[in-house]
């Protein structure tokens, strides 16, 4: 049954559009700034490097929980009181990580950053139900520039930061600029009513049966789930290789790497304004293709030196701008389903995506200590090949629908 949608909030002005933009980036930022120094945690707390990689798959892991579990809540609860305590838990949670005492401890702090640490997926929906659908897509490309923007400015931060003052340091700077956009956003966010008073466990359920009734979903989270599977997998083995023998290098480098992605931040408004005017599937297919090219420059990186370093700056380049490109493509076709359970769609599709970048910083390290860097670069060859085998299926499909209804 269809519930009725709450009335309306006031409309996105520029200003709240920046300012949600940077709290994407600010949370999202907690996500990917352990990958830069997960070197420096090992060294740090005397364990293996491949163990200290396990601080990145907690917090990649505890983001897919904390999608599933908090995001519903967009749902049901106003954005405003919900995003300000889940922005005041991942201080704490921050805080705790900073003063971990060993690995173990470490790694839960992370996976309860994680958890909480969920503020994009919530703005997103915000976002949707606050503009026109004729600005959609580009107002979801400029929230993801944000979040962009925190994934690559985060891991310079935590890299720069953590070699100067050591791995702790980046947890605490973290936190201060967490609980200060948490002040800010309980004032500055609309006031929003729910559009659903469903109890919380029907919240969660509803989840689950949108991915078993809504096959554009299904699709758009296979298609992210791979493509981001990939991606977090050259982010994690990339500080094992610029920090191993072929380049002995230190946490500062891979941060430095990030940055170079920054242009990924112009390109997700682009991509937002062609899925609004061609559709989504065609930023999808390009985007696929974008990410086994990537994959194809990435393996030159092995070979270290100058030719190594430079293609390990474009294929990274190439891979960020896919993947982000392709999540615009994506949500954008997720919320035009069905308006009024926003925040349920995109935490079926969030917690899909996340579950799969979980996977693949567990199998880039996998990848890299059996194969080295080319076991990486195959693995996000392998990832992508089958998300656009799985798109070439369904466009064959939608054409041939499409015929047989005229």
């Amino acid at each position: 049954m269809t519930e009725p949608a709450g009335p309306p909030a006031r409309g996105m002005s520029r200003l709240l559009v920046l300012l949600l933009s940077l709290t994407c980036g600010i949370s999202v930022g907690n996500i990917y700034f352990p990958q830069a120094i997960s070197p420096l945690v090992a060294v740090g707390l005397d364990v293996p490097p491949d163990a200290a990689a396990l601080v990145a798959t907690a917090v990649q892991l505890g983001y897919a929980v904390g999608i599933f579990l908090l995001v519903p809540l967009g749902d049901r609860v106003p954005y405003r009181p919900l995003i300000a305590c889940l922005l005041v838990a991942t201080g704490l949670g921050l805080l705790t990580a900073a003063m971990a005492p060993a690995l173990p401890p470490l790694v839960a702090a992370s996976a309860l950053i994680g958890t909480t640490t969920v503020i994009a997926p919530l703005v997103s929906p915000l976002a949707a139900g606050l503009v026109g659908e004729e600005r959609r897509g580009a107002v979801i490309g400029m929230l993801l520039s944000g979040s962009i923007g925190g994934m690559l400015l985060s891991r310079a931060f935590g890299g720069l930061l953590g070699d100067w003052l050591g791995w702790r340091a980046p947890y605490l700077v973290a936190a201060v600029l967490v609980l200060i956009t948490a002040g800010v956003l309980a004032f500055a966010v609309p006031r929003t009513a729910p559009p659903s008073a469903q109890r919380y466990p029907a919240l969660l359920g509803e989840s689950l049966r949108l991915l078993r009734t809504e096959p554009e979903l299904r699709r758009s989270c296979f298609y992210q789930a791979m493509v981001f599977a990939g991606f977090t997998a050259v982010w994690t083995g990339v500080a094992l290789l610029l920090t191993g023998p072929a380049y002995r290098l230190g946490a500062p480098a891979v941060g430095a790497l990030a940055v170079v992605g920054a242009a990924t931040m112009f390109c997700t408004p682009i991509a937002g304004r062609q899925a609004d005017r061609r559709g989504p599937d065609a930023v999808n297919l390009v985007c696929m293709i974008g990410a086994i090219v990537a994959a194809a420059v990435l393996v030159v990186g092995a070979s270290g030196g100058i030719a190594g370093m430079v293609a390990l700056v474009l294929g990274t380049l190439l891979l960020d701008v896919a993947m982000q490109s392709g999540m615009v493509a994506n949500q954008v076709r997720i919320y035009a389903l069905r308006p009024e359970v926003r925040s349920r769609l995109n935490t079926a599709y969030m917690t899909c995506a996340f579950l799969g970048g979980s996977a693949g910083s567990w199998l880039g390290v996998r990848a890299f200590a059996q194969f080295g860097w080319p076991g990486v670069s195959g693995l996000v060859a392998l990832l992508a090949g089958t998300a656009l085998t799985g798109h070439l299926i369904a466009m064959r499909r939608l054409r041939f629908r499409a015929k047989a209804a005229v």
